[in-house]
């Protein structure tokens, strides 16, 4: 049993799935003693925390919020999602979709506030599941501001003050990202807002401004746009989608968006934001090369310019544990910082910051750990933008094989040559598969259309196994599917010609 004391009423006294025992309280002693110690609750960190207990390790997991789940369910992935999914189906209700298919509604009215509550509802039943998780694996959960103060050992300092001293044999940092700010924008998270206030909006803005048109820019864009704001995207880079995108991709998803209403201004960078007495913002614009300058009042103004690790107050400065350029922790092959004892994944390292990467590497870091073999190949690591239509992709773009000098084919398959979009009615959108053009191997898959999402996991699990196309070309796929246009983007890629286009 794990030897705990602490203050009543104290904070650092919530621990998941043990006894509680009513002691004195010696902040400089060692109150827990743990063979694994995550730092971070989001999806790396409780996926590090369960396997490390389910491979028999004694576990604990320190978080500062009080849910868990990190970014990702509470701010991030699981509400946006939520909201980009009902906003969708308003959107389809509230136009011309419904009566394109004989459904006629009258008097139908928006109710933001319900739709938020839906929103919340999702993300208290995740982060309760975790809760339960935790419990059932045996991790015990400390609440509190985890720092390292040794190379095996944690404090954690509570809401009242006190602290938690943890002895852990290994120690991981899964902190996540926080929003990078915009030099000279204040964000008060009421009409200059970052991703986590554009989730909890009170009502509907007449006109949105969006500093950035990356992933996180569309959707939120998306979402807004749907329930009826004016949503201009200024990005400084010349396409939309973000970093990895591939251009052909891109323009079309560009060229969509811009049919559902969302304006774009490319290779413009934003130079100030200021209030006016009435509560309106006006934000000043240029070409990125420089120019004259422009202004577009907005009632919302949306910062989402990217993430950045979050490092902070961790005692790594103490520690000697060095940051690159970008503020990631340095790692090697198995995920070790320069003290052997301590580990990092997720966004705090090099990668993508993606949930799903930080989830594999904390499983292969508690494996490593335990003997197993560390491996990730950060090519197999499909990125998913979730608007309507959804974009996808997994491996190399175009962009990318032209420039190492790789020689590739393509194939390519419309969704509006498929015959379940064609039923759904949902045309909009394209596969895209790059092959080696002396091997056949995919290369890359990307793809823009209704559920492309779900279908990239079969090109990730394709490419994991080292896949020709012929080999997907020639696996039967169930009919009517939308995924059927990917066996025969991959028909293209390796015959020369797809059946159905």
């Amino acid at each position: 049993m794990i030897r705990r004391l602490f203050k009543s009423g104290n904070v650092c006294s919530r621990f998941q799935g043990l006894p509680a025992v009513r002691l004195r309280t010696y902040t400089d002693a060692a109150l827990v003693d743990a063979d694994v110690t995550v730092l971070g609750s989001g999806p790396g960190g409780y996926v590090a925390a369960i396997k490390a207990a389910q491979l028999g390790f004694k576990t604990v997991c320190v978080e500062k919020n009080e849910t868990l789940g990190g970014t990702c369910l509470n701010v991030g992935c699981i509400p946006s999602k939520a909201l980009l999914n009902n906003s969708y189906l308003y959107h389809l209700a509230y136009g011309k979709d419904f009566a394109s298919r004989g459904i006629e509604i009258t008097g139908m009215n928006l109710n933001l506030e319900k739709m938020m509550e839906q929103k919340s509802s999702a993300v208290k039943s995740l982060t309760g599941g975790i809760a339960h998780l935790f419990k059932q694996n045996k991790v015990t959960h400390v609440q509190g501001y985890g720092k390292i103060t040794g190379k095996n050992q944690i404090t954690a300092l509570c809401n009242d003050g006190s602290t938690q001293v943890i002895n852990s044999k290994n120690i991981i940092i899964a902190t996540g990202s926080e929003v990078t700010p915009f030099p000279g924008i204040q964000i008060d998270e009421e009409t200059v807002v970052s991703s986590t206030g554009a989730l909890s909006l009170k009502h509907v803005p007449e006109k949105m401004v969006v500093i950035g048109a990356g992933v996180i820019g569309v959707e939120l864009g998306s979402v807004w746009q749907r329930l009826g704001s004016e949503v201009m995207a200024i990005e400084f880079l010349g396409h939309i989608g973000g970093i990895g995108i591939d251009m052909e991709i891109a323009k079309n998803f560009q060229r969509i968006l811009q049919k559902q209403g969302l304006k774009f201004k490319l290779n413009t960078k934003v130079t100030a934001a200021t209030k006016r007495p009435d509560g309106k913002i006006d934000v000043s614009f240029e070409a990125a090369a420089g120019g004259k300058a422009d202004v577009q009042t907005c009632d919302v103004l949306l910062v989402c310019v990217g993430r950045r690790p979050f490092t902070e107050n961790l005692g790594l400065q103490e520690m000697g544990i060095e940051l690159d350029k970008r503020g990631r922790v340095q790692v090697n092959n198995r995920f070790q910082t320069k003290i052997p004892s301590i580990f990092a994944i997720g966004d705090v390292i090099a990668g993508p910051m993606l949930a799903h990467k930080a989830e594999d590497e904390g499983i292969i870091c508690v494996e490593g750990m335990a003997g197993g073999a560390v491996h990730i190949d950060y090519n197999c690591v499909p990125s998913v933008v979730y608007t309507h239509p959804e974009v996808a992709w997994v491996g190399k773009s175009e962009e990318q094989l032209k420039e190492e000098g790789v020689p590739y084919k393509i194939g390519k398959f419309p969704f509006a040559a498929n015959s379940r979009a064609k039923t759904n009615n949902d045309t909009d959108g394209l596969v895209k598969i790059l092959s080696h053009k002396e091997t056949d191997r995919m290369l890359g898959a990307h793809i823009l259309g209704a559920g492309a999402g779900e279908m990239i996991n079969e090109a990730t699990l394709a490419m994991e196994y080292g896949a020709s196309c012929e080999d997907i070309a020639r696996v039967c796929h169930a009919h009517p599917t939308v995924s059927e246009a990917f066996r025969e983007a991959n028909l293209a890629a390796s015959f020369g010609k797809a059946i159905n286009f």
